[in-house]
């Protein structure tokens, strides 16, 4: 029997999961800024760095951070907002999705 050997981890999709860990774990938006930037300082630091597939992980992560934000802002309108625990929970995760989305942004620019 062969053994399936596992795909390497897309930069984007590993950028993303880490993200998504400190968002889930209720990390303040400035952290999460910060870990964006510190995301893009390894990737522009490596030493085989292309400028341009750069630009295209950073315009992937936007784009799935935009649908995330989204994502975020259906879930706060669809909590129950005499649940206390649930709306402030909510509110965090969608404050670092956005901090985490604009950084990005500006980290395209």
């Amino acid at each position: 029997m062969a053994v399936k050997r596992a795909r390497p981890v897309k930069p984007v999709d590993a950028a993303l999961a880490r993200l998504l860990a400190l968002a889930t774990k209720g990390v303040v938006p400035l952290r999460m800024a910060r870990e964006v930037e510190g995301i893009v300082g390894e990737w522009r630091s490596a030493p085989d760095a292309d400028p341009h597939e750069i630009r295209e992980r950073l315009h992937d992560m936007a784009e799935q951070l935009a649908q995330g934000v989204a994502d975020a802002h259906e879930q706060v309108a669809d909590t129950d907002r005499d649940d206390a625990a649930a709306m402030k929970q909510a509110a965090i995760t969608l404050a670092a999705l956005v901090a985490t989305r604009d950084a990005t942004l500006r980290a395209r620019a």
